[in-house]
């Protein structure tokens, strides 16, 4: 692990690999480890960087108001890369595209799985579904909430947890646990966020774009990559991955490396 100065905070990373620069951006339930599948595929032929998040697993949080995208960027400055090809899976696809649109001249790609979107509203049916899968969970008690949501969104709506790898799941329960209290601490702190927001502005991107999603995730992440592959120009529409769910790095790491691969090249 590394640690630097991006924007007044200490952003922890790992890097490997030497070659084009490429930025890995975990989801909200989790940190950098989400991609450890991917660190030695990818250096064989890219530099690797894997960063935390601010607040999120070994980076800091400092009280001072800041933007994910624009650490996304000091973090660029901060190791002196003009441009990155930037991989997001859920929150950080949607840190991924917001870069992208704050700071387009620093981004040359970007491959999302399992994204979310800035601005981006959840239907009516995947609240339902929160609802029925998970309910009401106490926001102080972060092994249940972790367990709720490994529940929603690693395992997935059509599956039972016993489909599921069990060290996956215990995995992601435990990155899931300082993620949520990750989120509390940044709740107490101002978050810049993207404005006008990425959902309305999609059409605006002119880099390559990859996305896909794990087909046993929530409809409504599926849907949204439909529609970013609908408003980006040429983007690339992978089908979705069978068995599996919202850490589609993770969890089926083979299709997800060869398609970076492929795209990267």
């Amino acid at each position: 692990m590394h640690k630097i100065a991006v924007n007044g905070a200490s952003i922890a990373y790992d890097e490997a690999g030497t070659g084009s620069p490429v930025v890995l951006l975990h989801a909200g339930i989790a940190d950098r480890r989400m991609w450890r599948e991917q660190v030695s595929a990818l250096a064989a032929r890219h530099r690797v960087i894997v960063p935390d998040l601010r607040g999120y697993g070994d980076s800091e949080l400092p009280p001072a108001p800041f933007a994910h995208h624009d650490d996304v960027a000091g973090l660029l400055d901060a190791l002196d890369l003009p441009r990155a090809a930037l991989v997001g899976c859920s929150f950080g696809g949607a840190v991924a595209i917001d870069t992208a649109l704050a700071h387009p001249d620093r981004v040359s790609a970007l491959a999302l799985f399992d994204t979310a979107v800035s601005g981006n509203e959840w239907s009516d049916e995947a609240n339902d579904l929160w609802d029925d899968l998970v309910g009401e969970v106490d926001p102080d008690d972060f092994a249940a909430g972790a367990a709720g949501e490994v529940r929603f969104w690693v395992v997935g709506p059509g599956r039972q947890p016993e489909d599921v790898d069990r060290e996956l799941l215990a995995f992601a329960q435990e990155m899931d646990q300082r993620a949520l209290a990750a989120e509390l601490a940044l709740g107490a702190v101002e978050v810049g966020e993207l404005t006008p927001p990425a959902i309305g502005r999609l059409g605006e991107l002119k880099i390559p774009v990859l996305v896909t999603a794990g087909a046993a995730d929530v409809p409504d992440i599926s849907r949204l990559a439909d529609r970013i592959a609908a408003e980006v120009p040429g983007a690339v529409r992978l089908p979705d991955v069978p068995d599996a769910a919202h850490l589609l790095p993770l969890e089926r790491p083979e299709p997800v490396n060869a398609a970076l691969l492929d795209f990267l090249r």
